[in-house]
């Protein structure tokens, strides 16, 4: 839904700024404009001074001002925090034997997962994130390999190993995973 918001509101900004652009370009440059557009030549202003004083008498004016831009700041404010909020998973929604439903913390199956993938052959340092809803997770997989370690095997043995597991461990029907893998770096030693 972020991803969402983010385009409508960066799509309706773009537009708001070429249509006022326009306008000015094209007032400014003395361009034939239509009756109803804001300027009409190169000494126009944007707003007048009628224009400035119109609402001045107005009880309700400078209250319904005050009111548009306090909610223009709350939603400039909640489109920020919802950018900077993590997009990690609390907990996973599990199907019982039973029948009944389940919780099973993010961070629990993360660490297992983790501690799984740390475990393979080759890789030196694993960290998982989870994503997703809590009925269709996704887990982001950073490994870093050792010099000697085989990218595919690895894939395979993570793939075929701890993924599997989890999902398992899970009761999920599937559990997509994304792999990115890094080689460790070892610097030149001195031997005597």
């Amino acid at each position: 839904m972020l991803r969402a918001v983010n385009r409508v509101v960066l799509g309706l900004a773009g537009a708001v700024l070429v249509c006022g652009a326009g306008a000015a370009l094209a007032a400014g440059a003395g361009l034939d404009v239509p009756s109803w557009w804001p300027w009409h030549g190169p000494r126009d202003v944007p707003l007048s001074t009628a224009d400035r004083e119109r609402w001045r008498d107005e009880s309700w004016w400078w209250p319904t001002v005050a009111a548009v831009l306090a909610v223009l700041v709350l939603l400039a404010l909640w489109l920020l925090l919802a950018q900077l909020r993590r997009g990690r998973l609390a907990e996973l929604r599990v199907a019982g034997d039973d029948g009944g439903d389940g919780l099973i913390r993010g961070r629990a199956l993360e660490r297992v997962l983790q501690a799984e993938a740390e475990s393979l052959p080759g890789v030196a340092r694993a960290r998982v994130r989870l994503t997703g809803r809590r009925r269709e997770p996704r887990a982001g997989v950073g490994l870093l390999l050792e010099p000697h370690a085989s990218p595919e095997e690895t894939l395979t043995r993570l793939a075929s190993g701890a993924v599997e597991h989890a999902r398992a461990s899970a009761g999920l029907v599937e559990l997509p995973a994304e792999a990115r893998l890094r080689a460790a770096r070892h610097g030149a030693r001195r031997v005597n």
